[in-house]
């Protein structure tokens, strides 16, 4: 009972978020991104690299898919609903009319593919709500290969065919090194069993998660922050 609370504090933390989630910060304004720009997700919806589908509630699709590369951890883990080899989608050209991809712009190794094929399974005119890291430490080691500035971002989703719509940058201000130091005491805690983990949780991380509220008076920086969340439509 009390994991699948934690549990649930993960992708939309609210309050108990604050004192369980080391990623408070980051998820919280991610979650607030994507609802924001959500509702122009519509219609057959494709979620490339959908994991466990934790937004699928923030959009307006009548259907929804879930797509991941094929393998052992996703097939047990994931929600998905199709599988593919990393190279090209099964699907047809254009069948769907919006695109949905979660944090995975930086674990694909050849960009150009992954989001040619993307332009490909939209129709024209289809939209597509892409979130990708900016600030952040190596992760999924050793499938993390890029970090994309709001610039090269733009410009590699206008080589392939998209318009953006809206960029909104999460957590423009100082609480982003204070999720940052949340997440080095996590990583370096998590190997030292659950119990030092627990406490640096709780003694550390939460108090921290909590004095990073006093960012929100300070000047915001919009240079410096965690992620962005684009909404894009193909031309």
């Amino acid at each position: 009972m009390l994991k699948k609370l934690i549990q649930s504090q993960y992708f939309n933390p609210g309050p108990l978020g604050i004192i369980v989630n080391p990623f408070y910060i980051a998820r919280r304004s991610l979650y607030l991104g994507i609802r924001e720009l959500g509702s122009s997700v519509t219609g057959k919806t494709l979620d490339v690299g959908c994991a466990t589908k934790p937004y699928e509630n923030l959009f307006r699709s009548e259907i929804y898919h879930g797509l991941e590369i094929e393998s052992t951890v996703h097939s047990e883990e994931s929600k998905a609903d199709f599988y593919y080899d990393g190279n090209v989608f099964p699907f047809r050209d254009g069948e769907y009319d919006s695109v949905v991809t979660n944090q995975v712009l930086e674990h694909v190794f050849n960009p150009d593919q992954f989001l040619s094929e993307i332009n490909r399974v939209l129709k024209p005119g289809g939209t597509l709500l892409l979130t990708v890291p900016f600030v952040w430490d190596e992760h999924e080691q050793p499938y993390d290969y890029a970090r994309y500035s709001s610039f090269g971002l733009k410009s590699l989703l206008e080589k392939h065919g998209f318009e953006i719509l809206r960029l909104h940058k999460t957590v423009p201000d100082l609480r982003v090194l204070f999720q940052l130091l949340n997440g080095y005491l996590y990583k370096v805690s998590a190997s030292k069993g659950f119990l030092i983990k627990q406490i640096v949780q709780y003694l550390l991380i939460f108090p921290l998660t909590l004095l990073s509220f006093i960012a929100l008076i300070l000047p915001r920086n919009p240079d410096f922050f965690l992620d962005q969340v684009v909404l894009a439509r193909k031309r």
